[in-house]
């Protein structure tokens, strides 16, 4: 079975403390966008094999583990645990979404093996926020309310079919020094997400104008700042950086104007990419 796995990007992220576990809690709008890895499941009589297939453009800046250490692998050991079944399977993974980039690549990857797993088998996984945050709402994908430490996601009104350019330099960011700096900060602006889910709702045309994160005030990249002012210079009504980073998205309200900023960023050395939010995580192909 083959699938076209989607990202996600954070259109708010705020995070609203922190628990005396050391994890943060947040208040997030997530969506998923069109914009995909391709992940086949094969089912096998024993043991779980894993081949990866990434363009250089992200093996260069950001190596992806090809075996146990990925948490497609994972995914894979934890449904067979999870059913008591003795079989197993062959993953292969063609990466379209930048690694490091705060769009959940690896996170959706997990999901759609659970996801294939699944349809081949008719069983499930109960618990799979144990492989990440993330991993349950990519089982769903859309427009979702997320809270807690991301473990509770609710759906809200569908905010599919608007027009990103995501950009990416090549500067990494380590998610526990950005939550270190989060920590760190003195009187910062809070993104209002819960404000972004309403709007959503009730004027989904403006929703752009509560798009935000608190991040952006933690995490001190020159590519965010320069993606950021030519996406803005280039007609988008809203620029930001997702997740702790560093991708960036732009809305805008034509494709020509985002083929264009698109088109700008290629010829500086980003990796850039025209796509839309789309409404679920998953296209069988």
């Amino acid at each position: 079975m083959r699938v076209k796995t989607a990202a996600k990007i954070n259109l708010a992220l705020d995070v609203t403390g922190k628990l005396p576990d050391g994890y943060h809690t947040i208040e997030s709008v997530f969506q998923t966008v069109g914009l995909y890895d391709e992940v086949s499941v094969e089912l096998t009589e024993v043991g779980i094999e894993l081949g990866c297939e990434v363009p250089e453009e992200f093996a260069s800046a950001d190596p992806i583990p090809c075996d146990e250490r990925n948490i497609a692998y994972k995914a894979a050991k934890l449904f067979f645990e999870e059913n008591g079944m003795d079989c197993g399977c062959r993953i292969h993974i063609k990466k379209g979404i930048p690694s490091q980039a705060g769009m959940g690549g690896g996170s959706t990857d997990a999901a759609a093996v659970l996801y294939c797993l699944g349809k081949l088998t008719g069983k499930k996984v109960g618990a799979p926020e144990k492989l990440g945050a993330d991993v349950p709402f990519f089982l769903t994908g859309g427009t979702a309310y997320v809270e807690g430490i991301g473990e509770v996601i609710k759906p809200i009104a569908d905010y599919s079919g608007r027009i990103l350019v995501i950009a990416k330099g090549g500067e990494g960011v380590s998610t526990a020094e950005a939550y270190r700096n989060i920590d760190a900060l003195e009187a910062p602006h809070h993104p209002d997400a819960k404000a972004l889910a309403e709007t959503i709702g009730s004027a989904p045309d403006r929703a752009y104008e509560h798009f935000g994160n608190l991040f952006e005030q933690a995490v001190c990249l020159e590519d965010v700042d320069k993606l950021k002012s030519a996406m803005l210079n280039k007609d988008a009504l809203r620029a930001v950086m997702t997740g702790s980073g560093s991708a960036v998205f732009g809305l805008f309200e034509a494709r020509d104007q985002a083929e264009i900023c698109a088109e700008k960023l290629k010829k500086w050395g980003y990796f850039a990419a025209v796509c839309e939010t789309v409404p679920e995580s998953f296209i069988v192909i």
